[in-house]
């Protein structure tokens, strides 16, 4: 049964990469400023590289990528229950913490009560002690990468570069209205998700889904180079300077 499902979410997918290719316009004759399109594209994706390769390698690639299905699927469900708990029952972190430390007194004091009771002694609880390294790992990791993420956005806002500022801009009012629509749980779910099965359809259906990035690249070129010439390429470039008046 799991296989029949399996199979079927996979002609699906084909069956729906197979329509967006054969209504776009073959457009691998555009040439970009250095290559054609599938080079600029194989570029962006790692050339040669594999996907596992692309995704880091290591345990992380492995789960993306789905090598060992239970570890997955399991990662996938916690995320899913964890969402549904806030999102769908309403619950509240404080509510979900608090039910989790009274369960676990319950289960140590009944452990201790009973296991004295059978043995004649007191019986020694585990105890559950988190390490301090691992907080300390944590907070690195997250500082390291928001500080990568205020400098390339201060780089972009310095770099007198018109373009980019302009889409870093265009991808924050984006983010917003997408917000706008959903919660903060709601998109950090969406992007797990995605992050768990866009990887391994595209590891299974490379070919297709390349092509139809190419093609995709080639629309966005041409559209690109119309604004370019249109509007982008009509605004003054460098500093202005201004007369001081006598």
């Amino acid at each position: 049964m799991p296989e029949h499902s399996e199979n079927a979410a996979a002609n699906i997918v084909d069956s729906i990469v197979d329509a967006i290719a054969d209504n776009l316009p073959k457009q691998k004759s555009v040439r970009f400023e250095d290559g054609s399109i599938s080079d600029k594209a194989k570029r962006l994706f790692g050339g040669q590289k594999s996907v596992h390769h692309v995704l880091g390698g290591g345990k992380s690639a492995d789960v993306l990528l789905w090598r060992n299905k239970k570890i997955s699927s399991s990662v996938l469900a916690v995320a899913t229950a964890v969402w549904v708990f806030f999102e769908w029952l309403d619950y509240h972190f404080l509510t979900i913490a608090c039910f989790v430390l009274v369960l676990g007194m319950v289960v140590q004091f009944a452990w201790s009560t009973f296991a004295g009771m059978l043995n004649g002694s007191p019986s020694k609880v585990p105890r559950v002690e988190l390490p301090d390294e691992l907080f300390a790992n944590i907070g690195s990791a997250i500082g390291t990468q928001v500080n990568k993420f205020l400098g390339t956005l201060q780089d972009v806002s310095c770099g007198r570069d018109l373009k980019n500022f302009l889409l870093v801009i265009a991808g924050f009012f984006a983010a917003a209205i997408i917000g706008s629509w959903c919660n903060l749980l709601t998109v950090i779910y969406i992007g797990f998700v995605c992050a768990h099965t866009l990887p391994v359809l595209y590891e299974k259906n490379q070919e297709k889904v390349d092509e139809f990035l190419y093609n995709t690249l080639g629309l966005l070129q041409n559209q690109y180079q119309k604004l370019d010439k249109g509007v982008l390429g009509k605004v003054p470039k460098g500093i202005i300077k201004l007369k001081k008046s006598d």
